[in-house]
Order: C-alpha cells, then structure tokens, then sequence
C-alpha cells in the first residue's frame, strides 16, 4: 500500500494543529508516535515500515537516518518529510529513535 505526500502531509498538519500548548519536542515526540507509527508501528517495532528502535537502527548513524527522514526512501511508502519539518528536528528524531525514542 502507497501512502501519498499530501496524506502524510495532510496527517503532520493535524498533529500540529491538535498539538496546541504543546513543546517543539513534544510535537515531535506526538509525530514519531502518531504518523511515523502509522507505518513503523505504534511501538516503532515494525510494521509496514522497518522497526524504527535502537537495535535495528545500529548500524546506521544518525546523518543517514536524518536524510532518510528528510528525503524519504524512492521506491518504498518512506515520504519525504523536508519541507514539514526542519532538518534540525529531523536529526532530533533521528538521535533519539538511535538511543530509545521519547527519552
């Protein structure tokens, strides 16, 4: 099953929006779990999308999972998220999910 840009961009809007009064990282925090969930399972241990926890993620480091956040993956349901959110939060994201995703 393909997962269009404009879904998972229409799903990211929503998370902000319904995010009021929340941090940045809890945001964030709420994204991972929500939309990228909705791929990588709700416990980030797989599903659609790879498991997204720290011992499948160990042999990449964060610069290459960042991009893969940011730039997505051709060929695969993995959308690019640049442009919804920065490439600061990306590698954020990306730190985190390496060390156990939220803190």
């Amino acid at each position: 099953m393909r997962f269009s840009v404009a879904t998972f961009a229409a799903a990211l809007l929503a998370s902000i929006v319904g995010a009021a009064g929340q941090s940045s990282r809890e945001k964030l925090v709420s994204l991972v779990r929500e939309d990228c969930g909705s791929c990588h399972g709700l416990t980030l241990k797989g599903g659609l999308g790879s498991s997204l926890l720290p011992g499948a993620l160990a042999n990449k480091d964060a610069g290459t999972l960042t991009a893969i956040i940011l730039d997505g993956v051709p060929g695969t349901p993995m959308p690019p998220w640049r442009g919804l959110i920065s490439p600061e939060d990306a590698r954020w994201i990306a730190e985190n999910l390496k060390e156990g995703f939220p803190k």
